[in-house]
This record gives structure tokens, C-alpha cells and sequence, in this order.
């Protein structure tokens, strides 16, 4: 389950490697994952990882050379005039020109690959999240192998949308607003599910999940409060500054939410199954079916962070690295506008639009290391239980 956040995607395409590589020569289980769901830049990895779920290694060699390929001149194209109109595909204003990244998401997967995944069961269930702007609903747009073990929501808020996942959905996914537009998908626009719903955790349940692993992009929190606070009377934040924290708590700070929720339930599920004679807990799951449309069970969980700040890597970046890079005047001070702050020194903006494969291979190599570094835990992770999902 791969959560949102722009070109911070880089860091889950690193946890995946690194997850393969701890794996290598260890006990595990023929496909590491049947199930893959995902929003936003999430929704990219996923897609692609599903089209390669009949690989050992889930092809991760060739999405890190994607992401490598990133050029700042090409995929950050800031084109002015696209704020005063759109065309019959898209939806809004935009500030970045959207071809490049459509044309690498139709070019980099394979599609026919998926759906052949998809068709022989090896993936049971590709899910991608895209905000229908209307209606304010979220659509999961799921491809299924057995779609008769999906259990859709009763939740208004969502809707399952059953039927094969192409490019349209996944672009859509990841149409996050101002810097790119909507997609017009049967008649209806679709932007950017993260905003609404960045942690597609429940329908990987209700598609039979029972073991989740889970990257967020945020730097871990309890990290970030042990650091000194500093003392900034008298600056106040610019407008970009403000901007970078509202897409972090857009899509970002959801993921930490719904993980303590899953926490929550595991926790009350746990004393549940202790207290309740079997037909006791029987009555409890038969009041679940009936509100919820499914029963519970535990899932455990794998969830990876950043052991270092996003945000400040970009700065880091926009200082030595961008004076570099072949780029227009005008992504030039976009990105410096991004960047720039006087509390403190993350450019948590910037860190969402700095397509360059020079910054993506600094965040794949964080999310390898990360991973690398809970070796052990990965293992018997993988290692224990039925990696099969269940109903």
C-alpha cells in the first residue's frame, strides 16, 4: 500500500527495492504481493509493480531507472498559458504541462502485462483512489481477479468502481490540483485521490488483505518532535512555505491517522477474541456485516517512514544541485520559490515537483537504506503465516 505525495514517491520505489534485496537469500514466499493499492504517486508505483507481479524481484530494477530519468526540463514544464485554458481531456487550470508525466506513466507500465496478472490470479486486486470532483466522492477504481471477494464500502464518501485499471485512472489519481489538471474519465473529472483519501488501507481488506506493508512518505513524527524547537518571533511563513504544509496535511498526515486507527482496532480486536465465548464474538461480526458490509479480523502491519526529512533533502538539493540542472527562468524560480523559508530549512513544496532523477535517486537510496536496516523484521515479516490473503 503505497500512500501519495509527488515525486516523494521516489522513497517507496527505495523501500521496495530494499525489501527485495533483505529477501534475496531468505525464506519467503513466491510473490512477495497479490494485492497492491495506492493514491496519487502511490498509485504510479503500484500499477506498476502489479504489471510486474510475476517477476521475482517485481522489475524494480527498471522503475528505479524510470524515476532516474526524471529531467527537470522535461517533466517540470511550467506553461503560463495553461492557467487561462484546458482542453476537452482535462479539466481546470494547470501550472505544469501534463504530457510528459501522462506519456511516461502509458510508456513505463505494462499494461498488458497487468491485466494478464490480473486475469491469471497472480494479482488479485489492483486499487487506485481518484477524487470525482462534482460529486466529492472518492472512486476506487479496482481491477479484481475474483470480483466476488470484493466487499465494497457503505460509506457514501466512496464507491467501487470494478473493471480494468488503464492510464486514464492512474493519471487521474495523480492529478494533483494547480500543478495539474483533472482527467475526464465516462463523463466525470477526477483529480488526485490523496486529498480525500491518501491510505487506501480498507479496501485492501475488504479484497481479503491480511498482511499489510505500508510506506508513508512523512518523516516519522515522533522523530521530528525530539528535535530542539526554535524560537521564530517575528518571521512569518510565506506563501509557499504555507502551501507545502497544507499538501502535507492534505496527504500526508492522513497516513499517520489511519495507521493509529488500524492500531486501535487490532488492539480491541485482540481483547475481543480474549473475552467473547465464539458466539459471542459471532454476534459482534454479524453486527459488522450489517454496518459495515464486512467482518473484522487482525492485520498486521509492515510500515516504513523516512528516517530523514523529505523536506529538507529538497532544500539541500535546490541549493547545491539545482544550479546544475538545465531548467527555464521560469520552473528555475518556481522551484526557488518553493524552496524558500525562514522557519526553518525544509521546502516541503519543492519536494513534491522536483522531477529530477538526481533528487529521486537521493530518496530511493533513503527508502533502501530504511528498509535495509530492519532486515531482520522484514524477514520474518514475510516469513511467517499464510501469505495468502484470506476472506
Amino acid at each position: 500500500m503505497l500512500s501519495g505525495g509527488g515525486v516523494r514517491g521516489a522513497y517507496e520505489v527505495g523501500i521496495t527495492a530494499g525489501i527485495v534485496e533483505a529477501l534475496r537469500d531468505a525464506p519467503r514466499p513466491d510473490q512477495l504481493f497479490r494485492i497492491f493499492a495506492g493514491t496519487s504517486v502511490g498509485a504510479i508505483n503500484v500499477a506498476y509493480l502489479a504489471s510486474k507481479a510475476h517477476e521475482r524481484d517485481l522489475g524494480v530494477d527498471s522503475l528505479i531507472a524510470r524515476w532516474c530519468g526524471l529531467r527537470l526540463d522535461e517533466h517540470l514544464r511550467v506553461t503560463p498559458l495553461r492557467m487561462f485554458r484546458s482542453d476537452p481531456e482535462h479539466f481546470g487550470r494547470s501550472l505544469l504541462d501534463p504530457g510528459p508525466l501522462e506519456r511516461l506513466i502509458e510508456s513505463s507500465i505494462d499494461w498488458n502485462g497487468l491485466h494478464d496478472n490480473t486475469r491469471d490470479g497472480r494479482v488479485i486486486a489492483l486499487i487506485v483512489a481518484a477524487l470525482e470532483i462534482a460529486t466529492g466522492q472518492t472512486s476506487m477504481f479496482a481491477e479484481l481477479s475474483h470480483p466476488e471477494g470484493f466487499r465494497p464500502s457503505r460509506d457514501p464518501r466512496r464507491r467501487a468502481v470494478v473493471g480494468p485499471v488503464r492510464s486514464h485512472h492512474v493519471v487521474a489519481s495523480a492529478a494533483l490540483p494547480l500543478l495539474f489538471p483533472a482527467r475526464l474519465i465516462d463523463g466525470a473529472y477526477y483529480c488526485d485521490g490523496g486529498l480525500r483519501f491518501n491510505t487506501p488501507i480498507a479496501p485492501a481488506i475488504r479484497t481479503g488483505a491480511h498482511k499489510l506493508v505500508i510506506v508513508s512518505v512523512q518523516h516519522d513524527l515522533l522523530r521530528a518532535k525530539a528535535a530542539p524547537r526554535v524560537d521564530h518571533t517575528g518571521d512569518y511563513p510565506s506563501f509557499t512555505f504555507l502551501l507545502g504544509k497544507l499538501l502535507n496535511a492534505l496527504l500526508l498526515d492522513p497516513v499517520a491517522y489511519d495507521l493509529q486507527i488500524l492500531g486501535r482496532f487490532n488492539r480491541l480486536w485482540d481483547v475481543l477474541e480474549r473475552a467473547l465465548e465464539p458466539d459471542e464474538l459471532a454476534a459482534v461480526q454479524d453486527i459488522l456485516i450489517d454496518t459495515r458490509g464486512a467482518s473484522y479480523r487482525r492485520i498486521d502491519t509492515l510500515v516504513f517512514t523516512p528516517s530523514q526529512d523529505i523536506g529538507a533533502i529538497a532544500a539541500d538539493f535546490v541549493k547545491h544541485d539545482l544550479p546544475t540542472r538545465k531548467l527555464g527562468w521560469l520552473s528555475r524560480w518556481l522551484l526557488g520559490r518553493a524552496s524558500r523559508t525562514r522557519l526553518g530549512r525544509d521546502a516541503d513544496l519543492a519536494s513534491y515537483m522536483m522531477f529530477d532523477g538526481g533528487f529521486a535517486r537521493r530518496l530511493i537510496d533513503l527508502g533502501r537504506r530504511d528498509a535495509l536496516a530492519r532486515r531482520d523484521e522484514i524477514r520474518t515479516f514475510f516469513a511467517s503465516g499464510d501469505a495468502s490473503p484470506s476472506g
